[in-house]
């Protein structure tokens, strides 16, 4: 049974290579033209395209990828705000942090708007009562995926699709964004090491609130070894299965998201710690207190804005043309076992939070006696 599945997809992503696309009608044409219209408005920031996946996966839960989507696209924005917030901003040239910003901007711009051309399409097909999916090629979608869209028309196999998905966004972006040399040069040999080696930035977070202790709790995962495209798509197939392990918890973070609209600051999941109002006086570092974990701080609380606020709408290049599937090998990444996660990211995101201050400290801390040396001299 398991072998023959594997047997079939092959043979279906082998004629699925050597397609070729059909003509179009007008009608298809129109609907091609519309889906690209509403995907480029839903994909103007970060805040507009995180929605937008949540908004689609309220309409069709049984596209398990949009949630997740969703939930990596908040910490997408997370990232993107930290940069201007308490401690990064302290820690990166100017210029570091505008590159970082624009690397993770093109590589989130780019998978929507490969991946939400597909959910419109799959909502298309069901307002018309039969698949489209023959549509794809003239969306620019990968050959990848047309196999798996008509399996799960006809098997609504979740997770397969799921898999698929990420296998091909992952695909998408590694020539694109991660092996570009453009991004390579500025940002993955100077500010991914600075962030990921030294900082341990790495950490993606599921927040959801606890029924009985009405207390926001995080589950999540941490990202290693970001250049290599089998890495992230394992680490991806990981944090599905931790978003769906457990229904209960699930149900929770869906709740959550529906709950708390996306705004980029991190206060949207602990206001207790962060605010997107600057409390530091110019010149400082926010100092914690106590623990972060702790949750009840005294005094100011850490900087972390509202995306709107501190980055501009980013005008991209059209996408790279380019199909990235060539073999059919790829499928050896769906099948493979991938790391499971014990969820307890907590913990360690509280340590992070501490060495990122501890960090910005050391360094206001160094320049300050630096000036002061230079101005002890004659």
């Amino acid at each position: 049974m398991f072998s023959s599945k594997w047997r079939l997809l092959k043979k279906d992503l082998k004629a699925a290579l050597k397609s070729t696309p059909d003509p179009l009608t007008t009608q298809e044409e129109t609907l091609v033209k519309e889906i690209r219209r509403i995907t480029q408005e839903k994909n103007r920031n970060n805040v507009t395209r995180t929605m937008a996946y949540l908004h689609f996966f309220e309409k069709h839960p049984e596209i398990h990828w949009a949630l997740l989507a969703h939930l990596v696209s908040r910490n997408a924005g997370w990232n993107m705000t930290d940069l201007k917030g308490e401690y990064l901003s302290k820690l990166l040239t100017g210029k570091e942090g505008r590159d970082f910003f624009v690397f993770l901007e093109r590589g989130n711009w780019l998978i929507f708007q490969d991946a939400y051309p597909q959910l419109l399409l799959y909502d298309a097909s069901l307002k018309h009562g039969r698949p489209l999916y023959h549509l794809l090629d003239a969306l620019n979608v990968s050959k990848f995926m047309k196999p798996f869209w008509e399996r799960f028309w006809k098997s609504g196999n979740s997770e397969e699709l799921t898999k698929a998905l990420i296998v091909n966004e992952q695909h998408y972006i590694e020539n694109r964004v991660v092996r570009n040399h453009l991004y390579m040069a500025t940002v993955m040999d100077k500010v991914m090491f600075k962030l990921q080696d030294m900082l341990s930035m790495n950490h993606i977070l599921f927040p959801y609130m606890t029924p009985i202790q009405q207390k926001i709790k995080l589950v999540g995962g941490t990202v290693h070894h970001f250049s290599a495209v089998d890495e992230r798509i394992l680490l991806g197939r990981s944090l599905y299965e931790l978003l769906y392990g457990v229904r209960s918890r699930l149900d929770q973070i869906v709740q959550w998201c529906s709950a708390n609209k996306h705004t980029g600051s991190r206060k949207d999941y602990w206001p207790q710690l962060f605010n997107d109002v600057n409390e530091t006086p110019p010149g400082h570092v926010h100092e914690m207190t106590m623990s972060p974990c702790k949750r009840k701080q005294n005094g100011s609380k850490i900087y972390s804005p509202r995306l709107e606020i501190v980055w501009e709408d980013w005008v991209h290049a059209e996408a790279e043309t380019g199909d990235w599937f060539k073999s059919v090998n790829v499928l050896d990444m769906m099948k493979k076992n991938a790391k499971e996660f014990n969820g307890d990211i907590e913990s360690v995101y509280c340590r992070t939070l501490e060495e990122i201050e501890f960090a910005s400290q050391t360094k206001l801390t160094f320049f300050q006696n630096t000036e002061g040396r230079s101005a002890d001299r004659p």
